[in-house]
């Protein structure tokens, strides 16, 4: 399965000040005390507001993870680690909402379907606005994945990550030789995933996604965006 690398990295704790001076205090507490006359009684109500000298903040220390994360692959050997082509960081969320989807709907395992619902869970890629725009939506997915699948057994609960099929394996690693071969550099794409899935003639994946209007012709016009699927900053 997917190989996991933490380092940690200290970052400046946050610090805060107590705040004791009694002058401060006095100027504060005269800006917040208000006098209210009530309507009902015609009298004076003085609200005093809480003494102000009791914020004090611990000191708390945080850390921040990067993590390198590879999606499975049944060809480790490919190519030297040094030089694998990584997954964006939209593509790693994809998978993870794919296996989600798959755990959703009780399935034992992660297929072309359920990758297909994970890029448009995503939704932020070019690859998942292209899909949108040509009418696979999420919703239309996920009624094609139980027309063709139907539904699992209500009391089957699936695993925290559901094994791939051989289909969804074949489609993640058709991804990743696209890139080797391709010689571009950058990572591999949402828009690599979804072709990945489109190549899987017989897979669930791609019958839904024909079922709902992608062919050929749209699998080359995606093609063409497969290395621009990348933004720096999520919109």
């Amino acid at each position: 399965m997917a190989t996991h690398s933490f380092s940690l990295l200290s970052i400046p704790s946050s610090t805060s000040t107590s705040y004791n001076r009694q002058s401060d205090n006095n100027t504060l507490t005269q800006k917040y005390c208000k006098i209210l006359a009530t309507s009902f009684t015609g009298g004076m109500l003085s609200i005093r507001p809480q003494n102000l000298n009791v914020f004090t903040l611990k000191r708390r220390r945080s850390t921040v993870a990067t993590v390198s994360f590879s999606l499975p692959t049944a060809k480790p050997e490919r190519a030297p680690s040094e030089i694998q082509p990584k997954w964006s960081a939209r593509a790693i969320k994809a998978f993870a909402m794919a296996e989600l989807e798959a755990r959703k709907l009780k399935y034992p395992n992660t297929g072309t379907e359920a990758l297909l619902m994970g890029i448009l869970v995503e939704g932020t890629s070019l690859a998942a606005k292209f899909l949108r725009a040509n009418g696979v939506t999420l919703l239309k997915a996920r009624d094609e994945t139980v027309k063709l699948l139907g539904k699992s057994d209500m009391y089957f609960f699936s695993p925290e990550h559901p094994p791939l099929t051989e289909p969804a394996q074949r489609a993640l690693d058709w991804a990743v030789d696209e890139k080797l071969k391709s010689g571009e550099s950058g990572e591999i794409t949402i828009a690599h995933l979804a072709l990945g899935i489109w190549s899987e003639k017989e897979s669930a994946g791609h019958k839904i996604m024909a079922t709902l209007g992608f062919d050929d012709e749209k699998a080359k016009e995606l093609a063409r965006s497969m290395d621009k699927d990348i933004e720096m900053s999520y919109k």
